[in-house]
């Protein structure tokens, strides 16, 4: 039966749709402490140029993802200004594989990660912070007992949030890391590869509803994920 054809992928395809899972995956992982540590910082501190930092976090949200993708080869191409020094001295490189994919997803999603935990910190009550440091509690307890555990489902609301940005991911990552099967060929940059390809617009098509799928169930996760745990806290801390 012709419908079941769409139940069946090919090899490339697979290939994608598993590199995809694990670019955004490690996207998320390794941007987080970063992401809790810049969402605390713009939530509890004041400091000369924080609206320039600011700006700077949520940047990506706007500017189109092939500057985002140009600015990264600028910077971490094997010649760039970064990566130059980080393949001389590492042996690390970026431009053109599968870790410039992980790095590409990571900064265009790391402004809804920040923006998501910052929110949840926000709606945290300041004195419950203070009564545990006039109890004798250091900064480091405070956080990781009472100001983490609080702002959880942000935290996981903001991860899934961004894994499912780093999923649709498409300008910056073609920029940075081209479009190669099996090393950086994404969903995405699968579904531009069969367009171009004659007679190929039923796998790309396939790979449309295989992308929605994905991403609203990523969403959909998120406020499942959100509510339950303000449920659980709310629980917790009556």
């Amino acid at each position: 039966m012709d419908w079941l054809n769409y139940f069946m992928f090919t090899p490339q395809q697979v290939k994608a749709l598993w590199l995809s899972l694990e670019v955004a995956l490690n996207a998320i992982l390794w941007s987080l402490p970063f992401a809790i540590f810049t969402a605390w910082l713009l939530a509890r501190k004041q400091f000369w140029g924080k609206s320039f930092i600011n700006s700077l976090v949520y940047l990506p949200l706007v500017l189109p993802p092939v500057v985002i993708g140009y600015l990264l080869l600028v910077m971490m191409g094997r010649k760039g200004i970064i990566g130059q020094y980080l393949f001389e001295w590492f042996g690390l490189s970026f431009a053109f594989s599968w870790r410039g994919a992980v790095l590409a997803s990571a900064v265009v999603a790391f402004p809804l990660v920040v923006r998501s935990i910052r929110l949840s910190l926000e709606n945290i009550d300041p004195h419950l912070e203070l009564t545990a440091r006039t109890l004798g509690a250091s900064p480091q307890r405070v956080f990781f007992t009472i100001t983490l555990p609080l702002a959880l489902p942000g935290v996981l609301a903001g991860m899934v949030l961004g894994f499912a940005r780093s999923l649709g991911e498409f300008g910056a990552t073609i920029t940075f890391v081209s479009n190669i099967v099996g090393q950086t060929q994404t969903i995405p940059l699968a579904m531009y590869a069969f367009i171009q390809t004659p007679g190929a617009e039923d796998q790309a098509f396939k790979l449309c509803l295989l992308s929605i799928m994905l991403s609203l169930s990523s969403l959909a996760l998120s406020e499942w994920l959100a509510h339950y745990m303000y449920k659980k806290l709310g629980q917790r801390y009556a």
